[in-house]
């Protein structure tokens, strides 16, 4: 039996504001429904690597927590840009981006997403790395992508699914969809488990 039906006896939350986590959940064929919760994406500054999005994953689980019914299943996330342990969150401004557009410019990073699933009765928390690399990027280069993209609402100022990923990421080690936001393979065999415990 597919995941999808499995999961007909529970109502599923995306609990995100995220359109590329939207996207990718519904390339699993699970039928869900969207919404969102407002908190500050802050972390104990003792926490490194895949402590922190699984961290803020469950922040942001903790914030629904009081919206879920009997039979809803819910799914947060969140997902850091990690540079030699320096976390590379979404830009302030344009600077900002642009600062960090120039470190990650031919350098390896980690692309780290946390994610919390929930029903009333239970919760599980898995994360999931990628590494990517990016060739050396021009400051004309970064200077079009923030210019046409303005990729302010994103972990490490870029998205790899836009022009930049075309152009600058020479390679990928893992998901390419966690790079994106949301690792669907780790997703889809937690959720498997997650119903049948």
């Amino acid at each position: 039996m597919l995941l999808k039906e499995k999961l007909k006896n529970y109502q599923v939350v995306l609990v995100s504001n995220s359109p590329r986590r939207k996207e990718l959940l519904k390339g699993l064929e699970i039928d869900f429904m969207v919404t969102s919760v407002d908190i500050h994406e802050t972390f104990p500054k003792h926490l490194i690597g895949q402590e922190i999005p699984i961290h803020i994953a469950q922040e942001k689980a903790k914030a629904y927590v009081n919206q879920l019914l009997e039979n809803t299943l819910a799914i947060t996330a969140d997902t850091i840009v990690l540079l030699e342990n320096k976390v590379l969150g979404k830009p302030k401004d344009r600077n900002n981006a642009k600062e960090m557009l120039r470190q990650l410019s031919g350098q390896t990073h980690d692309v780290i997403t946390g994610v919390c699933l929930f029903t009333k009765n239970k919760k599980t928390s898995f994360s999931s790395t990628s590494k990517v690399t990016f060739k050396e990027l021009t400051d004309e280069e970064i200077e079009h992508y923030l210019s046409v993209y303005q990729p302010y609402d994103k972990a490490g100022s870029y998205g790899v699914q836009e022009w930049i990923g075309f152009i600058g990421i020479e390679r990928i080690e893992g998901s390419y969809f966690n790079v994106m936001g949301l690792p669907t393979v780790a997703l889809y065999k937690e959720l498997e488990k997650f119903i049948c415990k």
